[in-house]
């Protein structure tokens, strides 16, 4: 069976709350489980962990930095009978239009100005991490120190290029983080693709690639032929 994908958002059943409250044994995560199910709040999909199990699906909860700026996280296990609903994760365009309170100076300018610019590209840029858990639960995820954590899907080598460049710009203005999504669901740090590839000898070059159920790292040439395979599909049709 299909691992589900990274980031993609899960709403759960009574049953599966239910089933989450009675096996924690910490009274803190009860509360937080309590919480959450109250305020019908998502739970993130995490990388599936080698024991899951095929219809198991591996999850978490990510709550506010603490004082000391530490950030809790609960890993969680659901079945797959138990997910009410599910949702890629949320645009930017979305999360820039809800004009969130409490985010530092500049960022809302910043994302305007980047969804604007993807958007004559043609690009659609997902939101996951501090900004997105932030957007959910309107609790203080962000602080001056966070990243905006993005996800760019490219349809071509063209669209690649063109998004690397944009996100390289607004760069200088904002914490941009994130990854790059290969047609294959294969996940790679935008910032380490545009290093590899900004040395001169990149035709064996590897970088690290995070997959629903594994990190490794593959070959540069290999993700470049994923994509290009895509565009290859997508003209044919």
């Amino acid at each position: 069976m299909t691992p589900a994908p990274r980031h993609h958002l899960l709403w759960l059943t009574e049953a599966a709350w239910t089933r989450l409250q009675a096996q924690s044994q910490d009274s803190r995560e009860q509360a937080v489980l309590a919480r959450w199910r109250q305020m019908r709040w998502p739970v993130v999909v995490r990388r599936a962990e080698a024991d899951a199990g095929a219809d198991e699906l591996c999850a978490g909860i990510a709550l506010p930095p603490d004082a000391q700026g530490n950030k809790p996280r609960l890993a969680l296990r659901v079945q797959r009978a138990e997910v009410a609903a599910s949702h890629a994760p949320y645009l930017l365009r979305d999360i820039a239009a809800a004009r969130l309170h409490g985010l530092p100076q500049g960022w809302q300018a910043g994302m305007d100005a980047l969804h604007q610019q993807m958007q004559a590209a043609g690009i659609a840029l997902a939101v996951f991490g501090s900004l997105s858990w932030q957007a959910i639960t309107a609790q203080a995820y962000v602080r001056s120190s966070s990243d905006i954590d993005l996800l760019f899907a490219p349809d071509s080598q063209a669209q690649l290029a063109q998004g690397l460049q944009l996100l390289a710009r607004q760069a200088a203005m904002l914490p941009l983080d994130g990854e790059i999504v290969f047609p294959d669901g294969a996940a790679v740090s935008w910032k380490e693709w545009q290093q590899v590839m900004s040395k001169e000898t990149k035709s064996d070059a590897r970088v690290m690639v995070k997959r629903p159920a594994a990190v490794a790292l593959e070959p540069v040439a290999q993700l470049l032929a994923a994509l290009a395979a895509r565009e290859g599909q997508a003209c044919v049709v």
